[in-house]
Parts: C-alpha cells; structure tokens; sequence
C-alpha cells in the first residue's frame, strides 16, 4: 500500500533542502511528490531547482506586505489552492503564522539540537558559530512540528555529530547538513505511514 503524500515546502534561498527532497522522491526513498514550492524572494536560485522538476512556484515577498499576518495570509492563500498533506519549512528565513487548520501539518528542520542555538534569528551559519563559540562539544539537527513560536514545537526527530577542534562554521554545517539530508525524509516518510502521536511537548513513533 502506497503512503504517498503530497509536500509543499516554502524556501528563501539555494534550495539545497529542496534539492535533497527531490533526490530521495527521484531514487525511490521516499514516496512523495512535491507539488508547490514558496519562495520568500523571486531571485531565490531553489526556484529553478523546483521549476526543473515541473513543480508549481510562487513567489510571496514579506516586503510587499504590511506585516506578518498579510504575508501569512497570501502563503495561506496558495497552500489552499491544492489538496497538500504536509508543509515543509525548507530554510524560509520569515516568520509564518500557521492556521489552526495546519497546525501538526507544518515541520521544520533547524540546524542545532533543539532547545540549543535556536530561535528567532539562529539559523544556518550563526546556529554553527554560536554552537562553537559556546564550546559545544556535540551538535546537530532537529526535526520538529512548527507552531507559532520559532523553534518551539514537538521535535521529532534528532540527529547528533561531534564538534571538531579545528572546525568552522562551514565545515559544522556541512557535517551537521549530511544529517539533515537522512533526518527530514525519515521525518517524512514517518508522517506519511501514520506513525507520529503528537502528545502535548513530546512525539512518539508508533510501533
């Protein structure tokens, strides 16, 4: 029985979240198609990545916008044009306000082990920093259900790689980002098999 599900993934710029997506969805790793990318910037080079692979694009500017809630509204708008089961934050840099009617349907990848480096203005690059000039000694990514506070909802899944002496900002990321690429399909594919019981802060993996 197929689990295939339906993706929209809203990005901001290279699309290599994207990119990693569409890779598991083209070697048959994960089931699904990705049916409408959001960009917040129509320069954003993920845009050709999506429209490569036939996928539905738009581009919605928070600066076109009053505020938050307008912006919101119009992503809203779009994502409501389709049937979409799950809402991939893919690196979109803007704050979304989700409607009740997708709260527990929006996930979000974050560059740190959560509840570490993250939050508003913490992400890509100045999570690593931060994560070495604190002196972690391990790092990693998280997977977790968005809700209406950066960084706060349920998490997922995690995934852990060791802090080097000599490391950069760049070469973390680029060990924390291999993670990333096994844990947001597994995430995926998880959601799709029926298998994620969100329970108030904590979500189990059913058996």
């Amino acid at each position: 029985m197929s689990n295939k599900i339906k993706l929209a993934t809203l990005i901001s710029g290279g699309g290599t979240t994207l990119q990693n997506l569409i890779d598991r969805i083209e070697d048959g790793s994960l089931d699904a198609s990705i049916d409408l990318t959001i960009s917040s910037s129509a320069n954003a080079p993920g845009l050709q990545r999506a429209k490569k692979r036939g996928i539905t694009t738009c581009a919605i500017n928070p600066s076109d916008f009053d505020g938050t809630e307008e912006f919101s509204s119009a992503i809203t708008k779009q994502l409501d044009r389709q049937p979409i089961d799950l809402i991939l934050l893919a690196g979109f840099l803007h704050f979304y306000r989700i409607p009740d009617k997708y709260i527990g349907k929006v996930m979000n990848i974050h560059p740190s082990l959560i509840p570490s480096f993250c939050g508003k203005g913490n992400y890509g690059k100045i999570a690593h920093k931060a994560a070495l000039d604190y002196g972690a000694k391990i790092s990693g990514c998280t997977v977790h259900f968005a809700d209406n506070q950066y960084d706060n909802g349920p998490i997922i899944l995690q995934r852990a790689v060791p802090v080097m002496e000599n490391d950069t900002p760049e070469t973390l990321a680029e060990r924390v980002f291999n993670e990333e690429r096994i844990a947001y399909p597994e995430a995926v594919r998880l959601f799709a098999e029926g298998k994620l019981k969100i329970e108030g802060r904590r979500v189990r993996i059913l058996e």
